[in-house]
């Protein structure tokens, strides 16, 4: 296994995978869903509340989101009630529990994660009252939780690989790409394996995220990917899995840290050979321009459905800057549907919105999926790290992306899509040549210093236009 500086990540097919879908989300609860308690207490009233919506978290061993890892329980009274009134103004604000879809999407998708208006005035309530006890007679039974194994909710690896050795990630970084390479050998797997689930364990909390074809990815607010019944991918011998690491940290003194992540793999039963192969489209730009202060500078692009599909999942993702979010469907009989929008995106959780099993989205040929990413370059921005920066597509996190990923399977049971599955074979980045020069140049390599066979090879794997594009407010 070895490590090196990447010499082009792009992060392109990226973040590819950090796009699969999950099924470890906190349910949507019912519990006092339908009035308000005027006079609540902990255990007759609020408990409930909690295991329901935040335990999945807020618990001992509660789940790690892509490093995102609460940082208190609320499994007893004693341990939630000096976090009664910062628990009532984060469930006012819409905060918590974290979800970021419009509420015109109330109900679609499966991990969503949302209290009712009764609910928060319930938790409120008790707050303002001083978060009494009451009496725990009244307590609900406590809530079971999947045993963890080695840290993984998904249970015992089939197979687990790490990145490699472990890396420290020094004092004076900030913002650090370090590539792993991790050879599948007939040893690790013996023979071609359907992929069933695939479960990330950030080994530090300064990884902020891990894309790792043609595994997937994580990253913040991220859950383990578990294929639903008769989907999956293929992992064979010989596959390379490709590491790329982003660390982000305050540097200083001390502040470095080590790091040894790692992935749990589950394999459907050998000889079993899904129904339907995984696709993720990355739905992706590299070519907008962010002037400096301004606050609505919005970009779109379009992919489009050549055969009758279904949508397990979509995931927007951009930086700091990013704004909100749209996915449009543009049906081939003229008709157009909102599949998702985010009016307020946050970069410290990229949600996947997932669909429930058994009522995937399904997407008729000819539909052309258009997303929508809309940044705010301004000092009223409290998250930007510059509003004089005249802002391009990047790897650091100061930098911007707009990736819209859609993870998608063919709807013909049996189907094989071009190149076998795992990314959406017509999705190339689409850079003109002078960006993809000075995204080299950031990376360290000079476009004069390459030789000319290596000069063409990047024109042609990063320089094709293939879908339709638009802009409004920036170019």
């Amino acid at each position: 296994m070895t490590a090196s500086r990447p010499v082009l990540n792009l992060a392109v097919y990226a973040a590819a995978l950090i796009a699969a879908p999950a099924a470890f989300a906190a349910p949507t609860a019912n519990t006092n869903a339908d009035a308000a308690v005027a006079q609540p207490t902990f255990y007759r009233d609020v408990l409930g509340l909690l295991q329901e919506n935040c335990q999945t978290c807020h618990r001992p061993d509660g789940a790690n989101l892509g490093g995102m890892v609460a940082p208190m329980a609320f499994v007893d009274y004693e341990g939630t009630r000096p976090w009664a009134k910062s628990i009532a103004r984060q469930v006012e604000a819409r905060t918590m529990p974290p979800w970021h879809a419009s509420p015109d999407q109330h109900g679609v998708f499966v991990n969503e994660r949302v209290l009712t208006e009764a609910q928060i005035e319930t938790l409120v309530n008790w707050a303002r009252a001083g978060a009494p006890a009451g009496d725990p007679a009244d307590a609900p039974p406590p809530r079971e939780w999947p045993e963890t194994v080695n840290g993984y909710s998904t249970g015992r690896p089939d197979l687990e690989l790490t990145m490699g050795p472990p890396y420290f990630v020094e004092d004076e970084v900030e913002d650090q790409y370090v590539t792993f390479r991790t050879p599948i050998t007939e040893e690790m797997l013996p023979a071609p394996r359907w992929v069933k689930s695939i479960e990330f364990l950030p080994g530090s909390s300064v990884v902020h995220h891990i894309v790792a074809p043609p595994l997937g990815g994580i990253a913040p607010g991220n859950q383990p990917s578990v294929y639903p019944e008769g989907y999956g991918t293929l992992l064979k011998p010989g596959d390379e899995v490709r590491w790329s690491m982003h660390y982000h940290k305050e540097p200083g003194p001390g502040t470095g840290v080590w790091d040894q992540s790692r992935v749990n793999i589950q394999f459907y039963p050998e000889g079993y050979q899904p129904e339907h192969i995984v696709v993720v489209d990355p739905l992706a730009r590299f070519d907008f321009v962010i002037p400096p202060g301004e606050d609505d500078v919005t970009y779109s692009t379009r992919t489009r459905f050549e055969r009758d599909s279904e949508l397990l999942s979509i995931l927007p993702h951009m930086h700091l800057r990013g704004k909100s979010a749209r996915y449009v469907a543009h049906y081939p009989d003229g008709s157009q549907e909102v599949l998702l929008e985010v009016p307020r995106y946050d970069f410290n959780w990229q949600t996947s919105y997932d669909y429930p099993a058994g009522a995937h989205k399904k997407i008729p040929a000819g539909t052309e999926v258009e997303f929508t990413a809309t940044w705010d370059n301004s000092a009223g921005n409290p998250h930007n790290p510059d509003p004089t920066e005249e802002v391009r597509f990047g790897e650091p996190t100061t930098a911007e992306m707009m990736f819209g990923f859609l993870t998608y399977a063919d709807a013909e049971p049996g189907y094989v899509p071009e190149g076998g599955g795992w990314l959406a074979p017509r999705q190339r980045p689409n850079l003109d040549p002078e960006s993809l020069k000075k995204l080299l140049q950031e990376r360290g390599v000079e476009w004069d210093d390459l030789s000319p066979e290596k000069q063409q090879e990047y024109l042609q794997r990063f320089t094709r236009r293939e879908r339709s594009e638009s802009s409004a407010g920036g170019e």
